[in-house]
């Protein structure tokens, strides 16, 4: 007999699916004796080095506004059900299920490789994004403290960046942004789904509360650092009703810009996604995945959950999708929100080479042929 699929405490997957390049496909058995502590107990969250040559991404989507990212981490405590970074993890051999939240990757080095590119006479300063794909200051970066070396060595070099996150931790850089800011180097957001905590806690569970972004917002704000409010991803049937309410609520607190974003299920979160939802909104399963096949233009309700192209993966189609834009558009101009673009250009005029080890500066430069 199969055991159907069960939340766990802290937990956002409900399943732990074997990964879609995996010869074996695990499934659970229910022999009749009780597992639970056994199965808790092979959930804790582990982590591991991730021995990267290289620390930037590069990326050529025409509908990103930034060509370049740095993730210290793989995989992410946070949990977040409905994140699009999870079914990256089944590249490293793991589940996107419960695998991606806590079989964790970290970059030990990340801040000497970054400076190791950074020095070379080819690269061409442009913003680079951090924290796009998983949470640089997830509960890990705690103790680890990778993604403030990312930051000091960029700070020393003038290079602009973006942060995205949805954890307080960021407050404990401040010094550092405030220092990017005043340069005009930094436009820093903060991810707000939902003002529910109940929502908050099954959507994002080891994430902050809601209340708690809004005081990390008006924190930063307060210390002259420009905050985006991200109200990403839009669910519709779960969050959609509160666009109006979060774009208040961050305007209140300090923002001054605002972007949303509807829901992406690639891969396998065309399966985690609705199993979160027979698990925690069974009554409004259906009514969710019909809206959302609806605005991937799926008008057969056949079993296009998602859009991978490029200018609508974002945004979705339809008159819904174009509901949704709408709504949110107004909702920033009613409050003073710049939407869904760059406030300012961050300045790039300002970068400077680092220092290399052996403080020889740039003359090393006369014999580097990267």
């Amino acid at each position: 007999m199969h055991n159907t699929p069960r939340a766990r405490r802290g937990r956002g997957a409900v399943s732990n699916r074997s990964g879609r390049f995996e010869p074996i496909r695990r499934i659970d058995i229910n022999d009749g004796w009780n597992t639970d502590i056994a199965d808790e107990a092979t959930l804790r969250t582990v982590w591991r080095e991730d021995r990267a040559k290289t620390v930037i991404t590069r990326n050529r989507s025409p509908d990103i506004h930034f060509d370049r990212s740095i993730n210290p981490y793989r995989g992410c405590e946070h949990g977040c059900v409905y994140c699009f970074a999870r079914p990256s993890h089944t590249f490293l051999g793991h589940s996107a299920g419960l695998d991606f939240e806590r079989l964790l990757y970290a970059k030990k080095d990340a801040a000497t490789l970054l400076r190791q590119e950074l020095t070379k006479r080819s690269y061409q300063c442009e913003p680079i994004a951090i924290g796009v794909n998983t949470d640089a200051y997830q509960p890990l970066e705690r103790k680890l403290g990778l993604t403030r070396q990312i930051l000091e060595v960029l700070l020393e070099c003038r290079h602009p960046i973006y942060l995205i996150t949805k954890s307080s931790l960021i407050e404990r850089d401040i010094d550092l942004l405030q220092e990017f800011a005043k340069l005009n180097l930094l436009t820093a957001a903060v991810s707000l789904t939902t003002l529910d905590n109940k929502l908050a806690q099954l959507l994002e569970p080891r994430a902050a509360a809601p209340h708690r972004r809004l005081r990390t917002i008006k924190t930063m704000a307060d210390a002259g650092i420009p905050v985006r409010v991200s109200m990403s991803p839009i669910i519709p049937a779960l969050n959609e009703s509160e666009i109006e309410r979060v774009m208040q609520a961050s305007a209140e607190h300090g923002a001054t810009m605002a972007t949303c974003l509807l829901l992406r299920l690639p891969h396998e979160l065309a399966v985690l996604f609705p199993e979160w939802l027979k698990e925690h909104y069974p009554m409004r399963r259906d009514r969710v995945l019909k809206a959302m096949r609806m605005l991937r233009g799926d008008k057969q309700q056949g079993n296009s959950l998602n859009d991978s192209g490029f200018g609508q993966r974002f945004v979705g189609t339809g008159p819904r999708a174009e509901l949704i834009q709408r709504r949110f558009e107004l909702a920033c101009k009613r409050y003073g929100l710049a939407a869904n673009r760059e406030h300012n250009q961050l300045n790039t005029d300002l970068f400077r080479p680092p220092v290399s080890d052996n403080n020889t500066g740039r003359q090393r430069d006369l014999f580097d042929l990267d």
